[in-house]
């Protein structure tokens, strides 16, 4: 008989850690008086929460939800990809080449446990650099 060792298994991002990290993100927007939108997404590019401000512009939401979706194919926060899709960046044609919603502004934060990407939160609504703190404050007040 022969075992295959697997790898430990990661508790991947649930809907109440989704909703944490909204409401904590929520709060440090408020609190810096900024109207904003949140949004977490799983492993898998899945929408498990959002929330936007009633104040906050309509498109806070599609922006949020673009921030998250790059951090997590990207493995990186945005606010760290600025630079890179600027012209002789690294990835300067990435957001032109793909069909896909990438936005690279700070505010989209990677999620990880144990080591392993489980999620991505964005927020949109501040300026980049206020999301990628509320989104930054979220994230590490899960952990």
């Amino acid at each position: 008989m022969t075992t295959t060792l697997s790898p430990a298994a990661v508790t991947p991002l649930t809907v109440q850690d989704a909703e944490a990290l909204v409401a904590t993100a929520r709060t440090a927007a408020e609190a810096a008086g900024v109207a904003a939108a949140v949004s977490v997404l799983d492993a898998g590019g899945h929408l498990l929460a959002f929330r936007r401000d009633d104040r906050a512009v309509l498109i806070a939401g599609e922006t949020s939800t673009r921030k998250a979706y790059t951090a997590l194919q990207l493995g990186a926060p945005t606010a760290d990809l600025v630079d890179a899709v600027q012209p002789g960046g690294l990835f300067h044609t990435l957001p032109t080449a793909l069909d896909r919603p990438l936005l690279f502004i700070a505010g989209g934060v990677p999620v990880f446990r144990d080591g392993r990407l489980i999620g991505a939160v964005g927020v949109g609504g501040g300026a980049p650099e206020q999301d990628h703190g509320f989104a930054t404050a979220a994230v590490e007040a899960l952990a």
